[in-house]
């Protein structure tokens, strides 16, 4: 399955904006109490902005033509009272609808993570960590701002020009549809123009996550970068990610911007129309002063929120394009899901291959028809020339992928039957470069482990003593309250491997896989951890990738993989003289 993003095509990208929208709205659900009163207060302000110019036009025939300044002085009261409650109205409305946009942002981005968590080794091979980033915080915020900032004006304001629309043409149905008339250009308008817009905040919100990507990358390879002095190759990188990204912000700026001046100029050509037709009905006698005046607050009150809403649609393409790259993460599927729990095969192996072959997404194949199986208790050697497929083979075994066709079996069962709880409690992995949370030794060793993670750390270092594991520990300056940085620099990668190789080790697997877990450790505390291997239960099968013969000389069986082959090598000879030719020996 393709995870890469960057060439991935949703569903949801082939839906209408409104069906985005309605697809969104299911993620705050929860929220339709305080949505509708958030609406009610919208409808409150709404209704106060659209009854002042109707009183204000009744005043001014009624009293301030004929000198009635008691008439004046009601109307002015009743209008005062009618803006204070509009007033509140409207800071409910912001205040409820700013809390609906945080716990929505919570939400979404949980939603988003959780997916992450549920996704395969594949999915972040193909796309990079910076771009993630950027979804994740970048991309939610945009959703965001539209939700607590921008929805409820939008509303609003719809509510007011839907109102101002209705008092226009109940006043007079000729000057109301004149006055209307430029909307419907408006319109037109909007629906041409807002694929167009939406497409360009999705390029530059994706500049974004690339520029975001680039500098991630660089950060983490700052050392590289200084021990080769290239900071010119990564300014340079840098600088054409920075340029791509102004250059798509830019089109952005003026894709959302697009919308203002052409409302404005047909909002300037509405009140041309209204003081035209309106003097002339005036002239004729149909038309009041007053209602003039009404009728163009009317037309204000109109075209006005059409004027506004043209940013808020803007930021409404923004949020859309922003959900479109959301969308994208949470409709991905894992496809190392459980299957079915099939019959146990009894064939006295703890693990077996059956005719495996495996691909990665988008290239050659790498490991052909690969028949083998584990024992139970015994040590097996992967030996190879680099590029092989030895540690595609281990993450094989350790359900980091699947087969592209074929079947691992464990225990006699199809491995992919297995819940990820019971199938990680089983088999136990030692990357080449292990990953370690920022925090102490002892917390980096409980990660995961269900059995120990309440452990004080008296408890945990008996533990330990009883795994044989305290030679281990004794290495780092404080213990178990060592400190460690998720980037390494506050330990070696040594120490590193080893925190790794006791955090495997303290989970009793059936079967531990090291993967050049000896690479970066000195001679003396790689024959304590031979010690320690020799003394893990009989039980427990070894599966070891190494480079160096002192590792794997006391491997019970010795393998070389090559050329997309797992082939038994036999003695350490033979697995010698295959790696110097790098081919199979008669």
């Amino acid at each position: 399955m393709n995870y890469d993003l960057n060439k991935f095509s949703t569903q949801q990208e082939k839906t209408s904006t409104l069906g985005a929208l309605k697809t969104l709205l299911v993620l705050i659900a929860h929220e339709k109490k305080n949505l509708w009163l958030a609406l009610i207060a919208i409808l409150i302000n709404s209704g106060v902005n659209l009854l002042g110019p109707l009183l204000i036009g009744r005043a001014i025939d009624k009293y301030v033509i004929p000198g009635n300044y008691h008439g004046v002085l009601v109307i002015s009261g009743v209008l005062l009272a009618m803006y204070l409650c509009g007033l509140v109205a409207s800071y409910l409305q912001t205040k409820m609808m700013g809390g609906v946009g945080q716990r929505m942002l919570y939400t979404l981005r949980n939603a988003i993570f959780n997916k992450l968590q549920q996704l395969p080794v594949a999915f972040f091979n193909q796309n990079k960590a910076g771009d993630l980033i950027s979804r994740v915080n970048n991309d939610t915020d945009k959703i965001n701002t539209f939700f607590s900032q921008s929805l409820m004006q939008f509303v609003g304001n719809l509510s007011i020009m839907i109102g101002a629309g209705i008092f226009l043409l109940c006043i007079n149905l000729k000057l109301g549809a004149a006055t209307v008339a430029p909307a419907a250009l408006a319109w037109i308008f909007t629906k041409i123009l807002s694929p167009w817009v939406k497409r360009k905040n999705a390029v530059n919100l994706k500049s974004v996550g690339g520029m975001s990507a680039e500098i991630q990358e660089s950060l983490n390879n700052f050392k590289v970068i200084i021990a080769f002095n290239r900071r010119d190759y990564f300014r340079k990188r840098f600088d054409d990610a920075n340029k791509a990204n102004y250059a798509t912000s830019i089109k952005a700026g003026i894709a959302n911007n697009i919308f203002l001046p052409v409302y404005s100029l047909l909002a300037g050509a509405a009140q041309l129309i209204v003081l035209a037709y309106g003097i002339y009905l005036i002239s004729k006698g149909e038309f009041s002063i007053g209602l003039l005046v009404s009728y163009f607050s009317y037309a204000n009150s109109f075209y006005n929120p059409l004027r506004q809403l043209a940013t808020l649609w803007a930021s409404f393409q923004t949020a859309m394009a922003g959900w479109d790259r959301i969308s994208q993460i949470l409709s991905l599927d894992t496809n190392l899901a459980t299957v079915k729990e099939t019959v146990a095969e009894p064939s006295g192996a703890l693990l077996e291959f059956r005719d495996v072959h495996f691909a990665y997404p988008g290239g050659n194949e790498i490991l052909h028809h690969i028949n083998f199986k584990l024992e139970r208790g015994k040590t097996y050697a992967l030996v190879g020339p680099t590029g092989g497929g030895k540690t595609t083979t281990a993450s094989i075994i350790a359900r980091l992928y699947d087969p592209t066709s074929g079947t691992v079996f464990l225990d006699g069962k199809d491995i992919r039957s297995y819940e990820p709880e019971e199938r990680t409690q089983k088999i136990g992995f030692i990357l080449q470069e292990p990953f370690l949370f920022t925090g102490t030794v002892k917390e980096n060793i409980l990660y995961g482990n269900e059995i120990y993670k309440d452990f004080s750390s008296e408890e945990l270092e008996e533990a330990l003593k009883n795994a044989n594991l305290e030679s281990l520990l004794a290495i780092f300056e404080n213990g178990l309250e060592t400190q460690v940085l998720s980037s390494g620099d506050s330990i070696s990668l040594g120490q590193k491997q080893l925190i790794a190789f006791m955090r495997a080790v303290l989970r009793n697997p059936e079967i531990l896989i090291l993967d050049e877990a000896t690479a970066n450790i000195d001679t003396i505390t790689e024959q304590l951890l031979s010690d320690i291997l020799k003394r893990l239960p009989e039980t427990t099968t070894r599966v070891i990738i190494a480079h160096r013969l002192n590792t794997i000389e006391n491997a019970d069986e010795i393998y070389f993989v090559n050329s997309g082959e797992v082939i038994r090598a036999g003695s350490l000879d033979d697995a010698i003289e295959r790696l110097l030719h790098g081919k199979r020996v008669s």
